[in-house]
């Protein structure tokens, strides 16, 4: 049965499992060896669970706890060729750890792991497709600006979507952000509305998605009640619970999972 874990979900710091207690993945590593560690026993999951590590990109709220990740586990870290070379520059990754530049697609924990690009104001940046052993598909798809033609087409069809909705609009449009900072969010580059998220998550469900798990909200632009309000708008012709199940990744795990 395949399960992603949401372990941390926001502006300071990302990180997901996906798998069982028996092996899986993480696709990023936002967040300190210790925070990590104690998120994953929390879910039943011991750290040395983790056969790859996929990156998304190189902000540091995907990648802090990459260096001591890989010092303390060696663990193969997945990443796309600009953003590896960013991280080896920097010195991210142990020596310890393998590197693998993704290109299309991956194997690791008996999956397979697709990559695809997404719009954000870094050199690379990706979202992940994976293909569970029992066929399963879900997507790992935050940090963009807008939804491309790539993008759709890489999360259309997937069972389950965590799917940036990381700020409302007027509550970025009445903050306290300097103008600059705003701008970029709302860039084609930046980060993905509410209104932006709930308008694809419409298209997810009519394509036969029935998970839908909202992620990296903004602890200022944002609240879980309003990202999730905003899209349930926009699902008005399907019922909750029977055609798809919608919910709100948590800022930090409290042992929860997404079964899909």
């Amino acid at each position: 049965m395949a399960r992603i874990y949401p372990l941390f979900s926001s502006s300071k710091g990302n990180a997901s499992f996906i798998g069982s207690p028996e092996g899986g993945i993480l696709i990023d590593a936002g967040v300190s060896y210790k925070k990590l560690s104690a998120a994953m026993e929390l879910c039943g999951i011991s750290i040395s669970a983790v056969q790859g590590v996929f990156i998304t990109h190189s902000h540091s709220d995907h990648i802090k706890g990459l260096k001591m990740l890989t010092k303390k586990t060696g663990i193969p870290v997945f990443g796309q060729r600009a953003t590896l070379e960013e991280l080896l520059c920097k010195e991210c990754i142990d020596s310890s750890s393998e590197v693998f530049e993704i290109n299309n697609t991956a194997e690791a924990a008996g999956m397979e792991i697709t990559c695809f690009d997404t719009p954000h104001d870094t050199a690379a940046s990706c979202g992940y497709r994976i293909t569970c052993r029992d066929g399963r598909t879900c997507a790992v798809c935050t940090d963009l600006g807008c939804i491309t033609p790539e993008v759709e087409k890489n999360i259309t069809g997937c069972d389950l979507v965590l799917l940036e909705a990381n700020y409302d609009e007027d509550m970025l449009k009445n903050g306290p952000y300097p103008y600059y900072l705003k701008k970029r969010i709302g860039s084609g580059h930046g980060h993905l509305s509410n209104i932006s998220s709930a308008d694809q998550a419409r298209k997810l469900i009519e394509s036969g998605t029935t998970r839908i798990v909202l992620g990296h909200l903004s602890q200022e632009n944002n609240t879980p009640l309003t990202a999730e309000n905003t899209v349930l708008r926009s699902l008005v012709s399907f019922k909750r619970d029977r055609d798809y199940i919608l919910s709100v990744a948590p800022v930090e795990t409290s042992g929860e999972t997404v079964v899909f």
